[in-house]
């Protein structure tokens, strides 16, 4: 009689995000995260990830929307998605922001 194999786990992206995490803590220095980073994604999902942080500094300043587009050549609804995440997300875009020293807008 033929075994039937073990099923396989249930997937859990929130297990897979933290492997992800923990993976890219255990490397050291630019260098190391960009190579894993080229290894792991495509080369448009390096240029989204890129463009989603190339706005955050301009957001921290204060700019708007269409002058982000303009500078950046990201499209404004991709703007306005980084601005949402800046408000709302989980933080960390601006613990980066923050330990990068980025400027922000003076009030």
């Amino acid at each position: 009689m033929k075994q039937r194999p073990e099923p396989l786990p249930k997937y859990d992206a929130a297990i897979a995000i933290d492997a992800l995490a923990e993976a890219l803590s255990a490397l050291k220095g630019a260098g190391e995260i960009r190579a894993f980073l080229e290894d792991l994604c495509t080369p448009a999902e390096l240029e989204a990830m890129g463009d989603r942080w190339r706005v955050v500094p301009c957001l921290l300043q204060g700019l708007p929307y269409r002058e982000i587009h303009e500078r950046t050549l990201v499209s404004v609804t991709t703007v306005g998605r980084v601005a949402r995440t800046l408000e709302r997300g989980t933080g960390g875009y601006g613990t980066a922001a923050r330990r990068l020293r980025l400027p922000t807008a003076s009030h």
